[in-house]
């Protein structure tokens, strides 16, 4: 493909008033504007004929990376004679390619490189779309264009950079307070041994059969269960595929929620995942050992985006239908209005018969900031009324869900992780389970 540069049509614009002159002043001489004309078409040719065909382009880019994670796709281009030359990748909505183009090192002899920066938006599989390359003649008047169609895909996957390190930090810090005497109990306490009673000490571990034979007081002492069961259960209706600084609330979530993953099957636990919005989509077994986080990371990679309303009864009914034991059900949620959050508390309530529930959602910064600006016009006031209208309603919903025995968790995207790990370790440490 051939076709003019900004220089080009430039010139030929600035021909057309000297052409109007030279009719008005001078009829006779109305030959020259199109000598004009006749002079940058043979030199547009001549400027196509000279640029000389640059190189192989070939790009180089990542199979996977975390959503949310900033990457390059890198270019290079081998033998570039031409004055200058510019590349440009498409690729789909996953990914964030800030316009796609770059501009290509004019006058190198041996190859040229650039490098296009790019955000992945979305999970899933992101396809790139056409490579292409235009070039310039040595007169800079034409453009020359090439494209070549890209079999080629970058993975983007939940994103766990900060799993691991987070993970050894908070392991560390429990490891210290592994020697401590418990001073719960609960379902989940697993005895150890009887330690003569100090003061301090849970008075109701006291083992009265133990004092009377010994003449002095005795309490058990018990440690950490493991093989407790954990489910990760991802609402994936349409008010999680809301956007928060730029990546969707379900992957905000999912990256929480792999930290906790990787905690508890550190730990000993088991890990359920479970995923659901008009109906469930996602129902995993329980998985154990460390080893197993490869699989926990896949199976969350698979929860898509769904523009469906969220049906909480069917799917949270499915899930109680599906736990046999005693769980730990950490719910990743959200909600907009008044009804869902009305249907939502309903199957909660069936849940709390059985298992202990932590609700885990995201602050909602804009109403936040809506509510938190000054108002200067009308329209400005409707929006915060109805901002400030919003957030009462989930700051009612919040209070009866922990009214009813719900935990509770609200935070930022930033401190989600490990704000969800203290309350996980905690409620280890609790022996809520």
């Amino acid at each position: 493909m051939i076709y003019p540069t900004r220089r080009l049509v430039l010139a030929a614009a600035l021909g057309a008033p000297v052409a109007l002159l030279v009719g008005i002043l001078a009829p006779a001489l109305w030959l020259l504007p199109l000598g004009w004309v006749a002079l940058l078409l043979l030199l547009a040719a001549a400027d196509a004929a000279a640029a000389v065909t640059p190189g192989t382009l070939t790009l180089a880019a990542p199979a996977a990376v975390g959503v949310g994670e900033r990457f390059g796709l890198a270019l290079s281009l081998s033998q570039p004679h031409s004055r200058r030359a510019e590349a440009a990748v498409g690729g789909d909505a996953r990914l964030d390619l800030g316009g796609g183009r770059s501009w290509l090192a004019a006058g190198a002899t041996v190859s040229a490189t650039a490098l296009i920066p790019a955000t992945a938006l979305r999970r899933g599989i992101a396809m790139l779309g056409d490579l292409t390359l235009r070039w310039q003649g040595p007169l800079g008047l034409v453009w020359r264009q090439r494209a070549t169609r890209l079999d080629r895909s970058v993975l983007v996957t939940p994103d766990v950079r900060s799993v691991r390190g987070e993970s050894v930090a908070l392991l560390s810090r429990e490891a210290r307070t592994g020697s401590t005497v418990w001073r719960e109990t609960g379902q989940g306490g697993e005895f150890d041994a009887l330690a003569q009673y100090q003061p301090g000490m849970d008075r109701r571990r006291i083992d009265w059969k133990a004092s009377a034979r010994h003449s002095a007081l005795f309490a058990k002492e018990y440690r950490a269960e493991r093989d407790n069961n954990i489910v990760l259960a991802f609402d994936c209706g349409r008010t999680m595929v809301e956007p928060v600084a730029g990546v969707a609330r379900l992957d905000r979530a999912i990256s929480a929620g792999l930290l906790i993953a990787y905690l508890s099957l550190k730990l000993g636990d088991r890990v359920t995942l479970f995923g659901f919005d008009s109906r469930p989509r996602l129902a995993s077994a329980a998985l154990t050992g460390t080893p197993a986080f490869a699989d926990v990371r896949q199976l969350a990679g698979r929860l898509d985006y769904s523009s469906d309303e969220t049906n909480f009864t069917l799917g949270l009914s499915t899930l109680a239908a599906r736990l046999e034991r005693r769980s730990l059900i950490i719910l990743f949620t959200d909600f907009t209005d008044a009804i869902s959050a009305e249907l939502m508390l309903r199957s909660v309530g069936r849940l709390l018969e059985r298992h202990v529930l932590l609700c885990v959602v995201l602050n909602h910064e804009v109403l936040e900031v809506l509510v938190a600006a000054e108002p200067l016009t009308a329209d400005g006031v409707t929006r915060a009324v109805i901002a400030a209208d919003l957030l009462r309603e989930r700051r009612i919903v919040l209070t009866r869900l922990r009214r009813m025995g719900v935990e509770v968790l609200e935070a930022s995207w930033r401190d989600l992780g490990p704000a969800l790990a203290e309350r996980y370790l905690d409620a280890r440490r609790r022996r809520l389970r």
